[in-house]
């Protein structure tokens, strides 16, 4: 009996142990910064400049601005989990010299922005996008919201507060617990997870034109999670899959022309 015990204890006790360490741990697994503050460099000759974003609860935030020409929207744009808006510069770019407007969004704990992330307080860094452009005279009618990865959930939970002109999800789940699930499969990961992004919950709240990119070779978030997205929003939508594509070479195949044409279709303004 004692020998079972012991055969039996200890591979639980290592499951637990392992269990335990992804619990208290979750936010630094999901959340993995760049803390340096990035520069703009060679940005600036596009007209992108430096600008702070205040929150509700208090906190100074380093964002990238480029003002649209008149008539045109400005591409709200929420990164990704790992790395900063440094780690976007070549997008960033791209986008500037397709001479659009530009809000890159810089989250709180990343860039040299002070504060640690969590879910609750990228909605407010978000919030604080929003009130920043709109006191510039830019509404809801006048955004294109651009989601990456993690930051799908933000952008899902923007626009289904506001009608903005578009919506882009690259590489988007259904939520952080379902994506969860996916990557550790052997515990019950979907039932601990602490900031769920529930874009599956919220979709169906989004009005706006959506357009969603996904990679069919995608290890980080599986298509799957992405089509079960797409699936449950409205219309109109629509879906761009390359079949060779991973997490992060989407434009390798297209994507950015995608982006662009569906930006050029949805610019028009609303009154």
């Amino acid at each position: 009996m004692t020998i079972a015990v012991l055969v039996l204890g200890v591979p639980l006790a290592a499951y637990l142990g392992i269990l335990g360490y992804i619990y208290f741990n979750q936010r630094s697994l999901l959340y993995v910064p760049d803390t340096a503050r990035p520069t703009l460099g060679d940005l600036a000759s596009l007209g992108i400049r430096e600008v702070p974003l205040s929150t509700r609860d208090g906190l100074l935030l380093l964002a990238w601005f480029r003002a649209p020409a008149p008539g045109q929207p400005v591409l709200v744009y929420f990164h990704g989990n790992g790395g900063s808006l440094g780690n976007r510069r070549n997008r960033t770019r791209r986008f500037g010299q397709a001479g659009l407007g530009l809000l890159m969004v810089e989250y709180r704990g990343y860039g040299g922005n002070p504060g640690s992330p969590t879910e609750a307080g990228i909605y407010l860094d978000a919030e604080a996008a929003l009130n920043f452009l709109g006191k510039l005279g830019f509404g809801p009618n006048r955004l294109i919201l651009y989601g990456e990865s993690l930051g799908t959930g933000v952008a899902v939970h923007v626009a289904a507060q506001w009608t903005v002109r578009g919506v882009i999800l690259e590489s988007p789940y259904t939520s952080v617990a379902a994506a969860a699930q996916y990557h550790y499969p052997y515990i019950p990961a979907a039932l601990l997870v602490w900031d769920r992004f529930d874009s599956l919950a919220a979709i169906a709240a989004v009005k706006s034109p959506l357009l969603v990119l996904s990679g069919d070779r995608d290890t980080i978030v599986p298509p799957r999670l992405s089509r079960a997205l797409f699936a449950a929003a409205n219309q109109p939508k629509q879906l761009f899959s390359a079949p060779d594509a991973g997490h992060l070479d989407l434009d390798d195949y297209g994507a950015q022309d995608a982006v662009l044409a569906f930006i050029e279709r949805h610019a028009g303004t609303s009154d």
